[in-house]
């Protein structure tokens, strides 16, 4: 891998919540940021399915066309392994990593939503290779999500196949030094107790602002019940452009600063109402006033 290129990613890795330094021991310790908080350290990347271009290299130069500085990336099966197992492929997002200076903030498994961990053995494997990905990309993320076929509001069966399932996957993570992070429409209270079932810090939370809003949940208490245990968050609004929807971005900023978050807030699930590039810029933009206040 090329060194410039090595350094671009590695800028992922320490934003998506400082959870390298002795493997969370600096999130863990994380203290309130200054008052009053005259910029943020977040930072902004984007979804590349949000883009329209789910696990494609080109998802990078078109971020970056827009102002984006990271993309979460797409890890796509192709048969019956991921696509980014082969080294080629791997290149090709380290070549557009150079050549445009956008990061890689995060993978992403979305297959899993139709191919559930907790009762389909090719989520585990996916799972287990994603993490290898990760380690030889230095990609030190990966959101591992629970919608669709793979929800599991109401399963308590299922709940038990996805902590015995983590825990095979953990010691594997925690090795590599890759964190594997839930999504979900679960309550702050239940992913608490699926973490203290799995009991490895590479078992964390991917936050999205717009889930919560969606089942009923006060994203303003689940964030603080969460804390350091979210290692990075979607910004997402499923009504309309951010500030012309239901979610107010200026209390979900004071929610992420209270915790100490200073990783990347990727946007995803954007409306297009004025086309999918110019929503895109409008949201980004409302995102970046919000943050700079």
């Amino acid at each position: 891998m090329r060194k410039y290129a090595s350094r671009i990613i590695s800028i992922a890795a320490v934003a998506a919540g400082l959870f390298l330094a002795g493997f969370f021991a600096a999130a863990a310790g994380a203290s309130a940021r200054p008052t009053p908080a005259k910029e943020s350290a977040v930072r902004f990347g984007v979804c590349d399915w949000t883009l329209g271009k789910g696990g494609d290299p080109a998802a990078l130069a078109l971020a970056g066309k827009l102002g984006f500085e990271a993309v979460q990336v797409s890890l796509n099966p192709a048969g019956d392994d991921l696509a980014l197992l082969q080294e080629d492929a791997r290149r090709a997002f380290l070549a557009a990593a150079e050549t445009t200076g956008v990061a890689i903030a995060s993978f992403a498994i979305g297959k899993l939503n139709d191919v559930p961990l907790k009762n389909d053995p090719r989520a585990e494997k996916w799972l287990g290779q994603a993490i290898g990905i990760g380690a030889a990309m230095n990609v030190r993320l990966v959101l591992v999500p629970f919608f669709g076929a793979g929800d599991l509001r109401g399963d308590a069966p299922g709940i038990d196949a996805v902590v015995a399932a983590l825990q095979r996957l953990a010691p594997k993570a925690e090795k590599a030094g890759v964190v594997l992070a839930l999504e979900s429409y679960l309550s702050a209270e239940e992913n608490l107790k699926i973490l203290a079932r799995v009991g490895s810090p590479a078992i964390r939370i991917y936050y999205d602002v717009a889930n919560s809003a969606e089942v009923g949940l006060d994203i303003f208490k689940e964030i603080p019940a969460l804390g350091a245990r979210i290692v990075e968050i979607h910004a997402k609004d499923n009504k309309d452009l951010y500030g012309r929807g239901d979610i107010d971005f200026a209390r979900v900023r004071a929610a992420m600063d209270a915790i100490g978050y200073k990783g990347w807030f990727v946007l995803e699930g954007t409306k297009y109402p004025l086309g999918r590039e110019a929503s895109l810029q409008y949201d980004l933009k409302f995102l970046q006033d919000v943050f700079s206040r």
